[in-house]
């Protein structure tokens, strides 16, 4: 999905309490208000755990503070979304998982999912969805007030033609919750990554990806697309990470979407 034309997005401060004392807390508020959830053998999370903390290291935030990752595996065979928190000393605790879509390469202007770390700041402001439908009455970025969290042009494999890299705006949005919603869990998308309403409402009521908003607020900004109800927390993060797993089976965990 595109950014639209205009983004207003400086106007109203929220006022936002903090009631998660402890990182791990979170995972329980995960599996009361997260649908469509995986769940993940403790052999798995170990597993993403190390692919999360090598593809930090590659991209040169092995130190980064101690926050809230969103992890993607973009393999067609699992297409999940998943949170993590990673520790000062990087050890990484599993917090939940939930089916997602990423890139269906086959079609003109249709990309795979470019792998690697995103940081999600300032630059690219998110926005909400304005609840319209496309031209086949499809609504792209889900419900009216659902977040679009944007991560800015990304260089990313073209799914057409020569397959070669060109550029892509890189989101993470809800999606057509009659229409889409319940392919989640299969490919499905032009190369962003969607995921489900309660997902979206889950990292959006947290703050999980709100880090650099919260570094704003703290030095005055103020910012309309942060909901005033939020219960932001100490480790708000800034990291969307895709790796993909190269599997050749769907793992038991990852049931395949009944649509």
């Amino acid at each position: 999905m595109w950014l639209p034309t205009v983004v207003a997005w400086l106007l109203l401060a929220p006022v936002s309490g903090q009631t998660v004392s402890e990182p791990s807390q979170l995972a329980t508020p995960f599996q009361e208000q997260v649908d469509r959830k995986l769940e993940l053998p403790v052999a798995e999370q170990r597993r993403y755990a190390a692919l999360l903390k090598q593809a930090l290291f590659d991209a040169g935030f092995a130190h980064a503070s101690a926050q809230y990752v969103i992890l993607v595996d973009r393999n067609a065979l699992v297409q999940a979304a998943m949170i993590f928190w990673k520790s000062d000393s990087d050890e990484f605790t599993f917090i939940g998982a939930s089916q997602a879509s990423s890139g269906q390469p086959g079609r003109f202007e249709h990309f795979e999912t470019p792998l690697g770390v995103f940081p999600h700041g300032l630059e690219n402001p998110d926005f909400r969805a304005e609840g319209t439908r496309n031209e086949f009455g499809v609504l792209g970025y889900g419900q009216k007030g659902l977040r679009v969290y944007d991560f800015g042009w990304v260089n990313a494999p073209k799914g057409w033609g020569d397959g070669r890299q060109s550029v892509m705006r890189l989101q993470l949005h809800s999606t057509d919750p009659e229409l889409l919603e319940p392919r989640l869990g299969s490919v499905q998308s032009k190369g962003c990554i969607r995921i489900s309403a309660s997902f979206n409402r889950f990292v959006d009521h947290y703050g999980i990806l709100d880090g650099e908003y919260e570094r704003a607020l703290a030095a005055g900004q103020t910012f309309w697309v942060l909901p005033p109800d939020r219960e932001s927390t100490p480790w708000s993060g800034r990291f969307l990470v895709v790796v993909d797993t190269r599997r050749d089976r769907r793992p038991g965990w990852s049931p395949k979407p009944h649509s």
